[in-house]
């Protein structure tokens, strides 16, 4: 969904490149999780080849609330170990809601997911990347555009052939 739609224009190369590391933690608590989160990034310090990595978490945080206090101790953890400026955090749930959106904006489907996730990014790629790409500023929007223009059910569709393929 990510690559199709282009919700994230740099995706397929890291696919292509096999640079994306998928870590999925089936039984976990906050404290494993967070002591996850520190070992990818300490991991991705060591992996150069690797540009970024998906925490996969199937069965736990289907609480979006839950899920949302799990990415700001994630994020407060990784400048605590001095990692801001050097990973950033993105995070992707099944009922993804941005501030102020309804509940059914279709814009909300750019940052859903089959399952709850943390994505750890380097951000020297990220800024090497967008040196590359013209008004990356506008990436947000022109997925929000899409997302709307689209519509709910489209949107839905793709999320839910997802989810038959995640299983």
């Amino acid at each position: 969904m990510v690559i199709g739609c282009n919700f994230c224009p740099f995706a397929a190369k890291a696919v292509l490149r096999k640079s994306i590391r998928y870590v999925v933690l089936p039984e976990v608590t906050l404290e494993s999780s967070l002591e996850a989160v520190m070992e990818e990034l300490r991991y991705l310090d060591r992996a150069e080849d690797i540009e970024t990595t998906l925490i996969i978490f199937p069965n736990h945080f289907a609480d979006f609330e839950e899920y949302l206090d799990l990415a700001e101790l994630a994020e407060d953890l990784s400048v605590e170990q001095d990692y801001e400026g050097v990973y950033q955090i993105a995070s992707f749930h099944p009922d993804y809601c941005f501030a102020e959106a309804e509940a059914n904006d279709p814009a909300n489907y750019t940052n859903r997911s089959p399952y709850p996730m943390l994505h750890l990014l380097r951000e020297d790629s990220i800024t090497k990347a967008l040196d590359h790409f013209i008004d990356p500023e506008g990436i947000p929007e022109r997925n929000i555009a899409f997302a709307q223009e689209k519509g709910l059910k489209y949107m839905q569709m793709l999320r839910a052939a997802c989810l038959e393929i995640a299983r």
